[in-house]
């Protein structure tokens, strides 16, 4: 056999041979690592499995809520948008408010200040002054919207200031089996503590990477929820000046 044609045949082979080895690594790596999340779970007590567990709900529902809250928040500025567009250039209050979305909170506050003025006389409500009785009806829509717009906000609260002390909490636990293992054994050998040790460091890396994303959700929604409630507010207002203005003096011509 001539070296030209020796070499073709062993290249030949390795290229056979690396697909395989290419797939067989990474899962023969995976299944002889003894310190990844696997082992972590497997090997963890009663009380690292819990930890581990709370951290996981506290990711997972910081995410949904951030998620959630950030769409709910784009949808009022879209209707803040639509109130513009549709509602100020119409005739009455009633068909403006006819315009908006069943769904929009803009709708909302009209549909109530409208019902207020509309209902006041001949109840018990005639007692209070038109003025005072829709300024209480629309603030309470207004105070409604805000308590929807800020729910969840006190879980992302919770897991950005808790969640790190949990994982600490994690971590102190992983280095008392750390040091367990030590005295059992006799001697500090690498292989005694690496996996307690390990476990008290992936413990801590989850409490951070939970912690961070729920303090920066949490800030970039109560800056966002300022700015939705400011038009939420604007618009009350404005209703509010209407019922007290020329709407006002529509109904008393119906009536007469």
């Amino acid at each position: 056999m001539t070296r030209q044609h020796r070499n073709q045949v062993i290249a030949a082979a390795l290229l056979t041979a690396l697909p395989a080895l290419a797939y067989a690594t990474p899962a023969a790596a995976a299944d002889s690592n003894p310190y990844g999340l696997g082992a972590l779970w497997s090997n963890g007590d009663f009380i690292a499995r819990t930890v581990l567990i709370i951290m996981v709900v506290m990711s997972v529902g910081t995410w949904y809520i951030m998620i959630t809250k950030f769409l709910e928040q784009a949808r009022i500025l879209k209707d803040a948008k639509e109130v513009k567009a549709k509602f100020w250039p119409a005739h009455d209050i009633k068909e403006g408010a006819a315009l908006l979305d069943t769904a929009s909170p803009f709708r909302y506050i009209a549909d109530t200040g409208i019902k207020a003025a509309e209902h006041h006389e001949g109840t018990m409500q005639e007692t209070i002054d038109l003025h005072s009785w829709t300024t209480m009806s629309i603030q309470r829509s207004v105070d409604f919207i805000q308590n929807r717009l800020q729910g969840g906000l006190a879980f992302l609260g919770t897991v950005g200031s808790t969640s790190p002390f949990v994982g600490l909490f994690g971590t102190v636990w992983g280095i008392y089996h750390a040091l367990t293992a030590i005295g059992i054994a006799g001697q500090a050998s690498i292989d005694k503590v690496a996996g307690p040790v390990g476990e008290s460091l992936i413990m801590t890396a989850i409490g951070l990477g939970t912690a961070v994303p729920a303090v920066l959700g949490y800030n970039m929604l109560v800056r966002r929820n300022k700015g939705a409630l400011d038009e939420v507010r604007n618009f009350a207002a404005d209703v509010q000046s209407i019922l007290m203005g020329g709407y006002r003096h529509e109904t008393h011509d119906v009536a007469e």
